[in-house]
């Protein structure tokens, strides 16, 4: 067994040179958010979508566009509007006058990467139409299903402090984002590197660094880093403490929990820990690549009681009490 996962090792340090190449390509526009980049990364290299939440400002879609240009892939830009209309996402059907027929004009969600910017701002019918390409990988046009290009993956930004003139994301559709990503500010040297950097005579630019093939490649290879059963037991035991923490013993934390993460969370916990151990060029994922993504992975998916909310607890502090009390192999 340590041959085989020192073998798989020497085979995810050769197919994670990129990242590196990556990461740096993308901070030559982007000072910090380390870990903002390495979950887009993540969520690249797993097909999972990433939903990202910080105020304005902090580079959250230039980010996304500075990884989609790092690309050789298709990337599309839909800013989310209260009048937007499924058509102006999917596409619809045209009615060609000369010819007599209708023909399909595709929306921009027939893209490999699609920026969902202010995804809150877009009203139910807009959000359903995009549930079911982020679902089922395809949209519906008229009588006709479409499949979408693959890779797909939607990075959707949202804006926690301006609620006037959005709606909330509907449980279902937070569900399908792999993850959720709680951006913040900068230090204070960071900023002072972002004032240089961006009001300069030269704007950087991104050069492409990585190929569909790599992609795909690093997909087929991450899929095979080695977990052990005792990891794969920790998994499941987070995810069974945000259903049953009494079960674990962690106290007075049921009646702050209206609905524990879904078998969903189980399954996206286990790929994002596998992607963030190839990042960091191993070939098997050990509890702390479980602990350093889980709170990105399951902040959106433990749904707060009335009592939660009435005593200012946050999901956040109830994934790091269940973290604190499931023990770690």
């Amino acid at each position: 067994m340590s041959r085989e996962i020192s073998a798989l090792s020497e085979l995810v340090q050769r197919e994670s040179i990129f990242v590196d190449r990556l990461l740096s390509e993308v901070g030559r526009v982007i000072v910090g958010q380390r870990t903002m980049i390495e979950r887009i990364i993540i969520g690249l290299l797993t097909g999972g979508h990433v939903l990202l939440e910080g105020v304005p400002g902090l580079a959250k879609t230039t980010a996304i566009k500075s990884v989609a240009d790092a690309l050789a892939l298709h990337f599309a830009r839909i800013q989310f509007t209260p009048d937007l209309l499924p058509a102006d996402l999917i596409g619809t059907t045209v009615y060609n006058a000369q010819r007599g027929e209708f023909s399909v004009r595709r929306g921009p969600i027939f893209a490999n990467i699609v920026l969902a910017d202010e995804i809150n701002r877009a009203p139910a019918k807009v959000q359903s139409a995009l549930l079911e390409a982020m679902q089922e990988r395809h949209v519906t046009i008229g009588d006709t299903t479409f499949k979408l290009p693959d890779p797909f993956l939607v990075l959707a930004t949202q804006n926690p402090i301006e609620q006037e003139g959005t709606y909330p994301l509907p449980e279902a559709q937070v569900d399908r984002f792999m993850l959720k990503v709680v951006v913040s500010y900068p230090t204070m040297a960071e900023e002072r590197d972002i004032l240089d950097r961006m009001t300069g005579p030269q704007t950087p630019e991104i050069s492409r660094v990585i190929t569909p093939e790599q992609i795909a490649s690093a997909r087929s290879v991450i899929a095979q880093i080695y977990m052990d059963d005792k990891v794969k037991d920790y998994i499941l035991n987070i995810v069974q403490a945000t259903r049953d923490p009494d079960r674990y013993r962690i106290k007075d934390l049921k009646p702050l929990i209206e609905y524990g993460a879904s078998p969903r969370a189980t399954i996206a916990l286990t790929q994002a820990a596998r992607a963030h151990a190839f990042l960091r060029h191993r070939g098997f994922v050990t509890p702390e690549d479980v602990k350093n993504i889980g709170f990105d992975v399951l902040r959106h998916r433990v749904l707060l009681t009335y009592e939660a909310e009435a005593e200012e607890v946050s999901s956040e502090h109830v994934v790091q009490r269940i973290f604190d009390g499931v023990e770690i192999p």
